[in-house]
């Protein structure tokens, strides 16, 4: 059998799937609605961890970068954040307590 053969043969044979992402139990009847899941709701509310990009003057949070439950993975959004916005103000907070701040070379 010629490789353009093979090909038109392998071709032939393929069957295309659509694929869907959602969270682990959607119905795949119906993608549009999830069902609700307290755990979810739980897991959500309990993200301690933030990495906050501060306006220029400092004065408030411009954007929230990272939000997560691991200190690990916060830090290294925190550790990312740096490296993308080296002169911004960045900080790494835990709750309402500031872990760690990255501030702007100002030369």
């Amino acid at each position: 059998m010629s490789a353009s053969s093979r090909s038109i043969a392998y071709r032939d044979n393929v069957v295309p799937h659509p694929l869907a992402f959602g969270p682990a139990g959607e119905s795949d009847d119906d993608p549009g609605k999830r069902p609700r899941s307290d755990r979810y709701a739980v897991e959500r509310d309990d993200l301690p961890y933030k990495v906050e990009l501060w306006n220029e003057a400092r004065t408030a949070v411009e954007q929230v970068l990272a939000v997560t439950a691991n200190g690990s993975i916060g830090y290294a959004a925190y550790y990312a954040a740096t490296s993308e916005h080296p002169d911004r103000y960045i900080t790494l907070r835990h709750k309402n307590r500031i872990v760690s701040r990255w501030n702007e070379s100002r030369h």
